[in-house]
């Protein structure tokens, strides 16, 4: 949607770590600490490589892998700033009644989005009401 429509979608992502998944919280920080270094989406996708075998050592790895400085990662992993903006994330995830993710929301209201083409049928749907 964002090549077909640059002008009209904008993606934003929100984490909202399920309290049911042990490494989700550390998982988030440390999306959150690659982005600092402009890697988020380099880090993310490794995670969702590596889920079932997520671990603080796993984290590291991947870390190295795609070149990230070490130092500055180990020290964002632990910044309060990146700790209080995934706190907001969450309480806004609450407020919005999230129950699972992904979640998809599309000006401020949530889609039941099962495949791409329910995507891209929100996206229309939308574009014709700015019409």
């Amino acid at each position: 949607m964002l090549e077909k429509y640059p002008q009209e979608v904008r993606l934003v992502i929100k984490h909202y770590p399920l309290p049911n998944h042990r490494f989700a919280e550390k998982a988030a920080l440390a999306a959150l600490a690659a982005n600092k270094q402009g890697k988020f989406w380099d880090f993310h996708h490794k995670l969702f490589t590596n889920q079932a075998g997520l671990s603080d050592n796993k984290v590291q790895e991947i870390a190295k892998e795609i070149g990230l400085n070490l130092d500055q990662f180990n020290r964002d992993l632990s910044d309060p700033q990146i700790r209080s903006l995934l706190e907001r994330e969450i309480t806004q995830a609450r407020q919005a009644d999230i129950r699972g993710v992904p979640a998809v929301f599309m000006n401020g209201k949530q889609l039941i989005v099962r495949s791409a083409q329910d995507l891209e049928q929100g996206v229309i749907n939308e574009l014709r009401k700015k019409k």
